[in-house]
């Protein structure tokens, strides 16, 4: 399908609709052959998931586009927690802690590091908007620290945990905090998300219909789907065979963290490559500050209401790694320009998180 020069191949059409089938039928259980093609869905459908996301952006233009697959891709990944901590599967407890900080460590490090590296490596020196991934790590600062630092730290219930009052004080912040974010980012102060340069007046060349605007946006919607229910199901495998092997379980939190990010990370790879440091950065921060602002309150309501634990500290080597990656993401962005080593760096912390992750 073409639309005012925007091409939608068939391919990003069927993967999406495949993934719904292989979900319903369970393909992911039907051996090892079933594994590797539910593998290989899952992968053709985080393509297709970003393909729709640039089809989505280039409709809306920045920082609405980038907006929209951070906001999808962090409900759906609520979900998902949500329906694990229900499960008896693992440490439901400690789930939505592991999850959140694997990917606040994956974006922080994992996907801002290629994105540096990739971009330098591609461009040599990328500038972007100072103001606004100052306004994106500020808010993230707080947002890090009061839900998974803070907790250790209060004494009105015993271990890494928020009293009742103390959670519902941390949600309510969260949202109000994002939500503060969001109406900076799309309304008040736009300006300080946008690309400037070449890349501002490319992000305006062939820039789709409404219709295939409006068919990519579903399709994306049925792709994150797809994506979040084949990663649930091929988690649970994979976290067996974690458990099996006698390591940590909080590898299951990263395994599903990197499976919802998926699309995220591709997309702000090829905007980095494409010389689009901005909306790599808008999707990267974006998604961070989703992740908290959004399922922080979502799995609070959650233990609340159905009276399940929830553990929110990180213990002293978390902390230490994430005040190390917010430190640096705060070096790294402080100029408006970057190059291929702070992206390196960027790599090296986050081997470190993987490395210490496996090996405690």
């Amino acid at each position: 399908m073409r639309t005012s020069g925007v091409t939608l191949p068939l391919w990003s059409l069927v993967f999406p609709a495949v993934a719904i089938v292989a979900v319903l039928v369970s393909l992911y259980a039907m051996g090892t052959i079933g594994l590797a093609a539910a593998a290989l869905v899952l992968f053709g459908t985080v393509i297709a998931a970003v393909h729709h996301a640039e089809v989505v952006a280039h409709r809306v233009g920045e920082p609405f586009g980038t907006l929209v697959l951070a906001v999808a891709v962090t409900v759906i990944e609520v979900s998902l927690i949500v329906s694990l901590m229900l499960s008896d599967a693992g440490d439901a407890a400690s789930l939505a802690r592991d999850t959140v900080f694997a990917a606040i460590m994956i974006i922080l490090n994992g996907i801002l590091g290629v994105c540096l590296l990739v971009g330098g490596a591609a461009h040599g020196e990328q500038r972007f908007s100072l103001r606004g991934a100052s306004a994106a790590l500020c808010t993230l600062a707080a947002l890090v620290v009061l839900s998974l630092i803070l907790p250790n730290y209060v004494t009105s219930a015993p271990g890494p945990t928020y009293a009742p009052s103390q959670l519902i004080f941390v949600a309510v912040v969260s949202l109000a905090l994002y939500g503060t974010f969001v109406l900076v980012q799309t309304v008040r102060h736009r300006e300080y998300f946008l690309p400037a340069g070449d890349a501002a007046d490319d992000a305006h060349e062939n820039t789709p219909g409404n219709r295939v605007a409006w068919l990519s946006f579903a399709t994306l919607l049925v792709a994150l789907v797809g994506v979040v229910l084949l990663a649930k199901g091929l988690s649970a495998k994979v976290e067996a065979a974690i458990v099996d092997a006698g390591l940590p379980l909080a590898i299951v939190g990263v395994v599903i963290a990197a499976l919802v990010l998926a699309p995220e990370s591709l997309a702000a790879m090829r905007a980095a490559r494409r010389n689009r440091l901005q909306t790599s950065l808008n999707l990267a921060l974006g998604s961070a500050l989703a992740t908290i602002g959004l399922t922080i309150p979502a799995v609070a309501v959650t233990s609340l209401v159905l009276g399940l634990p929830l553990a929110l500290g990180i213990g002293a080597k978390g902390m230490t790694l994430l005040a190390l990656s917010l430190f640096i993401a705060t070096v790294s962005l402080g100029t408006g320009r970057t190059t291929v080593l702070q992206g390196a760096v960027h790599l090296v912390i986050f081997a470190a998180y993987l490395f210490t992750t496996v090996v405690p």
